[in-house]
């Protein structure tokens, strides 16, 4: 068995304005999280009885940095912060809802929809912009941390990027992937290049 890096994977926890049921695109908008969405954090502690975290990296976003820092304390590692592993930018749909979009913008909804790879919204990005943004931080952390167990705390879209690679599927298949908040995904890469997804949407 060659050596190999173990990541959990999380997405952040419900952020404010969720509970009302209205979905809406963040992107990299700094939105807060709700009440909800702190205690889901503290509620995931209880997951990593009998891990040995070495390390930690999470989105510089504060929905994602906020649990990185109560998660890092109760593990005994200090996180670190990558705005390369920032959710997907939305450009101008950035705090929009998904109703306002589709009866404003249906040939754009449409198209984005038909083609999330290679679509970007103005000022925003693709799922191609977002897969060659984070993967080069996921490779660095595999290779910084072979034979250790790591903790990663992202954003959903990013969080599909990763494992889509991690199993070989096209980006195409980017919504084929639940990530509900605070959800634990856990991603065995081994030295000898093979990759095992242990948990998806956990």
């Amino acid at each position: 068995m060659t050596p190999k890096t173990r990541i959990y994977l999380i997405r952040h926890g419900e952020v404010e304005g969720a509970g009302g049921g209205i979905r809406r695109y963040n992107g990299q908008t700094d939105v807060g999280l709700s009440a909800r969405g702190k205690a889901m954090y503290h509620d995931l502690k209880e997951r990593f009885a009998g891990t040995r975290i070495a390390a930690c990296y999470t989105s510089d976003l504060t929905r994602c940095a906020w649990g990185a820092e109560v998660l890092g304390a109760h593990l005994g590692v200090t996180p670190v912060r990558h705005p390369e592993l920032r959710e997907l930018n939305m450009g101008s749909w950035e705090g929009r809802s998904w109703d306002e979009l589709v009866a404003r913008h249906p040939e754009e909804w449409q198209a984005r929809l038909a083609d999330v790879v290679n679509y970007r919204v103005p000022g925003g990005e693709n799922a191609l912009d977002v897969h060659r943004r984070v993967m080069p931080v996921i490779n660095g952390i595999v290779e910084r941390h072979r034979g250790e167990e790591v903790l990663v705390v992202a954003h959903g879209g990013v969080n599909r990027v990763i494992l889509l690679n991690a199993i070989g599927a096209p980006l195409s298949s980017l919504f084929a992937i639940e990530q509900t908040y605070c959800c634990l995904n856990i991603i065995d890469y081994f030295a000898d290049g093979n990759t095992v997804v242990k948990l998806v949407n956990g």
